[in-house]
């Protein structure tokens, strides 16, 4: 039966011109079915816009129409409100002063909730309006994700706060008696949550008394707010995972593997799971990947001049195209779109993979399975006898895969297929140490090409970056043939909502396509060097992974940092040493005071920026675990064999132990070790900070070649006798 309330809030509605008669009663017709509050039938139906109808109630009843992003709400109020008063009566607390509590609704309360929540709280009431989203988005952010739900089961089942290692010991069978419909709901919302992150992975991480919740967007991990309590479910939680994944619940101490297809608001998820055993309990990885891929080979983000070499080399009648990069470099998103674009009714597509990724009609796909001893050279045996004209093969691993491949290509097949190497150049190094003949390599191979992801700067804040950038905008200008360093405009995201103040929103590639012309084919043959093959094809016309990442950065696409951090060093450009310039960097020095470049000192530093990755140190309030917090991107702008200096936009105090892994031109490790944060200035307007830090355990191998390259930098050393 539609109540009073409802029934006058749609007519008011209609008065007010928000609403026709029509969308009123088929809205009615919904409410009664579904008992959700009118406002909530007229949005879903899309009848009315929310917007609309929340300005139209609150020029009726004189309530405000609020933003919840832009209200700060205090911690001690969320602490102090229930979230079961919360999740039953739907409203987010906003202020409390002088005995009034001022609480945001998405739909009119009527007089008996209002009654209830000032009899149950002891606070006047008043009452403001926001959209019913941001509500749901303000209690995840206070509340932690899923905190209604997790309140509900402990309700329901008389559940108390216990230690995560005596819960571990409950009977499966006493999990399996939980509220099933509860925990199913939790592990749903945690899987939706990621979703609509746009994450990529969600981690489950059992420590000490706790569990961690993370998801992993756009590359790196994030923390996701839950509640405490969620640690007591974590048994049921890890049951209904593997159950829905086909594992064994009873298992814990072996690792498993297993996959599971779900439903979400756009289509479906296919997950990938993964348990491991930790002290602790086992840890969970799960997965999402679409069931459809969805990409075509223009939304990539091929550069147009790169677009065209791939079209051509997609023409090809056989050979092999090898993408090179490490895990996690979109090198099979790329492969599949490559076959999408050749998937046809003349052609016959047969894939290997491990695992298949994306499902696509049209390609008979093959997943390896080693137990029962399907490898990637058995399956490749057996496509052969199945007449295809297109193959795609996961990865080449050995000497057998490769060798099979190389030579199936010769008979007349175009085959598709990956390798780990860092940049075009050195697959096929790669392919002779695994014992792949030259002539074999230049017979069959078409092209090498290398890939990396980089963040995309957020749309919403994105903002020119004004910092002195001196050498990197040098880089770029004489890299892509600029009149001035100064014609360089970089830009940044300074963090807003739609980003969750991390300045990126989603990614893009950059791509290396080295040809093997006649010129490549000769340096194969007398087994040149990466470096030779290279320069040969960049004095050919190849664009690098480094100079397709400039110009993504001089189109406001992303920042410098991104393509240095994921883009090999390619050429080592001394930075200016003139007097101004030197003594302006001695006055931002945290090591030595502000003294004459030309006066003698122990240790000399190094002025190129160069990619530096820092996490901070933590321990446990026990002090029996150690542990790093995540870990943040950024540049270094001075380095000695005493010390770093850094930039970052995250406050990092004085006297922190922080772990820095730096990444040094021509080094081809990267050298790890422990600092103490010994200055921190705040650079004027940018919310940046310079942090001075100091070596605390380096490896005095790894401290002799800082040194040695910064004397190669002031001209004491060369190249050639530091790294022959």
């Amino acid at each position: 039966m539609t109540s009073k309330t409802e029934l006058s809030l749609g007519e008011t509605l209609v008065k007010m011109g928000v609403l026709s008669q029509p969308a009123l009663e088929q809205a009615l017709k919904e409410h009664l079915k579904s008992q959700e509050p009118l406002i909530h039938c007229l949005a879903r139906l899309k009848l009315a816009e929310e917007k609309k109808m929340l300005e139209g109630i609150s020029q009726h009843y004189r309530w405000p129409l609020v933003n919840l992003k832009d209200i700060k709400i205090a911690p001690e109020l969320v602490k102090k409100i229930a979230v079961k008063f919360i999740a039953h009566y739907k409203f987010m607390p906003v202020n409390l002063e002088n005995n009034v509590l001022t609480i945001a609704v998405s739909t009119p309360p009527d007089i008996r909730m209002l009654d209830e929540i000032r009899l149950n709280l002891g606070h006047e009431l008043k009452v403001v309006l926001a959209g019913r989203e941001d509500i749901i988005n303000a209690i995840k952010k206070h509340y932690g994700l899923a905190a209604d739900t997790i309140e509900k089961i402990m309700i329901q089942s008389g559940k108390t706060m216990v230690n995560l290692e005596e819960e571990m010991l409950v009977q499966i069978e006493d999990i399996e008696k939980a509220d099933d419909a509860s925990v199913i709901k939790l592990v749903n919302q945690i899987l939706l949550e990621g979703y609509r992150r746009r994450a990529t992975d969600i981690h489950f991480e059992p420590y000490r008394g706790k569990i961690k919740l993370r998801y992993r967007v756009d590359g790196l991990l994030y923390d996701a707010n839950v509640p405490p309590a969620i640690k007591n479910f974590f048994p049921a939680i890890l049951s209904r995972i593997k159950i829905m994944s086909n594992l064994n619940i009873v298992e814990r101490r072996l690792p498993q593997d297993g996959r599971a297809l779900v439903k979400t608001e756009q289509g479906n998820l296919d997950l990938r799971i993964s348990v491991i055993p930790t002290p602790y309990g086992e840890s969970v990885v799960i997965r999402l990947l679409p069931t459809q891929m969805l990409y075509r080979l223009e939304d990539l983000g091929i550069d147009p001049n790169n677009l065209k070499i791939l079209k051509v080399l997609l023409g090809k009648p056989h050979g092999i195209i090898f993408m090179t990069g490490p895990t996690g470099s979109g090198k099979t998103t790329t492969l599949y779109a490559c076959l999408s674009c050749l998937n046809t009714e003349k052609v016959k597509i047969i894939a290997i993979e491990d695992p298949i990724e994306y499902e696509l009609e049209g390609i008979t796909q093959i997943q390896v399975n080693p137990e029962i001893q399907l490898t990637f050279a058995r399956g490749l045996r057996s496509m052969l006898r199945h007449d295809p004209d297109i193959m795609m093969v996961g990865e080449v691993r050995d000497q057998e895969t490769a060798e099979i491949t190389t030579r199936v290509a010769l008979t007349g097949h175009l085959v598709f297929s990956t390798l780990h190497t860092n940049d075009a150049a050195s697959g096929v190094i790669r392919l002779t140490d695994i014992g792949i003949e030259p002539y074999l390599i230049t017979s069959s191979v078409e092209a090498f090409i290398a890939q990396r992801l980089v963040r995309l700067i957020c749309s919403g804040c994105r903002t020119e970056d004004t910092a002195n950038l001196p050498e990197i905008r040098k880089e770029i200008a004489a890299v892509l043939g600029l009149d001035s360093p100064q014609d360089v405009k970089v830009y940044k995201g300074t963090g807003c909502e739609a980003c969750s103040f991390t300045g990126y929103q989603g990614r893009t590639a950059i791509y290396e396509i080295l040809l093997m012309d006649d010129k490549i084919k000769k340096l194969v043959l007398r087994k040149a060097s990466a470096d030779e093959i290279k320069k040969a094809a960049m004095e050919s016309g190849m664009k690098t992974l480094r100079q397709v990442g400039w110009e993504k950065v001089i189109n406001g696409l992303t920042t410098p940092e991104e393509v240095m951090w994921v883009t090999p060093s390619e050429k080592y450009t001394p930075a200016p040493t003139t007097s101004a310039a030197s003594s302006s960097v001695a006055a931002a020095s945290p090591f030595t005071e502000p003294v004459p470049e030309s006066e003698q000192r122990v240790y000399r530093r190094l002025r190129t920026r160069v990619p530096l990755e820092y996490s901070l140190y933590k321990k446990s309030m026990d002090d029996r675990e150690e542990q790093f917090l995540r870990e943040f991107r950024t540049i270094a702008t001075d380095i000695s064999a005493t010390g770093v200096l850094f930039e970052t936009n995250q406050f990092v105090p004085v006297s922190a132990i922080v772990k820095l892994k730096i990444e040094l031109p021509f080094v081809p490790k990267k050298i790890e070790c422990l600092v103490r944060i010994i200055r921190v200035e705040e650079i004027k307007k940018s919310g940046r900070y310079n942090v001075g830090s100091q070596f605390l355990d380096i490896d005095s191998a790894d401290k002799t070649l800082i040194d040695k390259l910064v004397q190669q930098e002031h001209g004491i050393i060369t190249k050639d006798i530091l790294w022959p």
